[in-house]
Order: C-alpha cells, then sequence, then structure tokens
C-alpha cells in the first residue's frame, strides 16, 4: 500500500505516526520506502540517527522527494517496494497533493487539546476534492498526544465521527514521553529498551488496523465514502 500521514495543522505527530509505521512493518520482513515529503525533514533526520546506529534491525529505504515529484518517482518505484509511507508535514502543499492522487489511505492524526473543527472542514475539503482525481483515496482520522483523562478526548472523537469524508479509527496514541524518547534515538516504541506497553499497545493497534487491508476498507465503506 501507499500510505500518507498528512493533514494541515502542524504538530499533531504524523513523523512519529510515519517512521514508527515505516520500522514496524519492516520488522514483518516487508521491503517498506519511507518518504520524506516535508519540508522540516523531520523523518529523514530521524532514518540518518537509525542509520548510524551498529545492529540496527528492521531496515527500510528512505528518500527524500517534494513537489510534484512525489507522484512521479513515487509510481516509478511502487512495483519495487512492498510498502510506501509518505510522510507529507502539516500543510496543504503541491507535494501532499501530488501523494494523494497516487496514495491508498491518508491518516490524518488530530490533537484534540488543539482540535479545530475548521482545521478538520479544511481536510475534508481536501479530501473530497482529491478524490475527484483519485477515487479510491480511503482518508481516517484518529487522536494522536491524547489525554490520559479529561473530557477533550471524547468531544474531539464525536466531532470526527460526525465527519464524512473521513472514516474514524476508534482508537488513540496517547501523549507518552516513550513516543519522543524513541523518536530521539531513531526508533520505534517497539524497540526501546525500557519499554512502554501502553505506548506499545497503541502504536501495534493503529498498526493492525492499517495493515488489515479488509478492516480498513469495511470501514471506509461504513463512513459512507
Amino acid at each position: 500500500m501507499i500510505i500518507i500521514a498528512g493533514g494541515i495543522k502542524g504538530g499533531s505527530g504524523k513523523t512519529t505516526v510515519a517512521t514508527n509505521l515505516a520500522v514496524i512493518r519492516a520488522g514483518q520482513g516487508n521491503d517498506v520506502l519511507l518518504v520524506d515529503a516535508d519540508d522540516q525533514e523531520t523523518a529523514t533526520d530521524f532514518t540518518n540517527l537509525r542509520n548510524e546506529q551498529d545492529g540496527v534491525a528492521n531496515r527500510y529505504t528512505s528518500i527524500k522527494l517534494t513537489g510534484a515529484a512525489v507522484r512521479t518517482e513515487i509510481l516509478k518505484l511502487r512495483t519495487k517496494y512492498q510498502d510506501i509511507i509518505i510522510d507529507t508535514g502539516g500543510r496543504d502543499t503541491t507535494s501532499q497533493r501530488a501523494a494523494m492522487t497516487i496514495a491508498d489511505v491518508l491518516l490524518v492524526p488530530f490533537v484534540p487539546r488543539s482540535f479545530d473543527v475548521w482545521t478538520l472542514e479544511k481536510v475534508s475539503a481536501l479530501v473530497e476534492e482529491m478524490r475527484t482525481v483519485n477515487p479510491k483515496l480511503q482518508a481516517c482520522s484518529f487522536l494522536n498526544r491524547a489525554d490520559p483523562r479529561g473530557q477533550d478526548n471524547a468531544d474531539a472523537g464525536e466531532v470526527l465521527r460526525d465527519c464524512s469524508a473521513l472514516s474514524f479509527i476508534d482508537l488513540q496514541l496517547g501523549a507518552r514521553k516513550a513516543f519522543s524518547n524513541a523518536a530521539a534515538q531513531g526508533m520505534s516504541v517497539t524497540e526501546l529498551r525500557h519499554a512502554d506497553p501502553k505506548a506499545i499497545s497503541e502504536i501495534l493497534l493503529l498498526y493492525k488496523y492499517i495493515f488489515d487491508t479488509e478492516n480498513i476498507s469495511e470501514r471506509y465503506q461504513q463512513a459512507g465514502a
């Protein structure tokens, strides 16, 4: 599959999602390409840090692409890899639009503490526009950096459920230090020496949801897409 971690709001953890999925997927024996289409190049920095470590497992290939090249180059490369994961950053860019013309799945994380209905409306409009070019695009939303308690998670989830353009994934990644600690070492949370079982469970639930293609297709159809 070709999977995008995207959206139009910065700071929602797209790179964390993209890099964790790439590492875990590679660890399952798949030939994975991670495409950094974000001007901040955080996914590239993560990969460089990872590649500096001796004996690291779960290797994947990483390249940097921007603009229209995201589409043209991935079209050339897609038969060479089993899965392609694209980190597009937190703005409505040419790179993200190019990726959406060829992707199977768009993952849009939302942070409940800064949840903004205006942003969701903009994302929905973008998804609907890009489906005129790529009707098979399956767009999914979920909560990332969720609060350990309080009403914000539930309130944000209700708004996301009501959005017809994106299928809501009813799980959440918590605001856990394990994710930032792992990123600082070029690792997935599944690789940390001092494991955080909750963080591992959360990312694996997201992973299983995405790569169970029957599951995601069913949810997509239920969303009325």
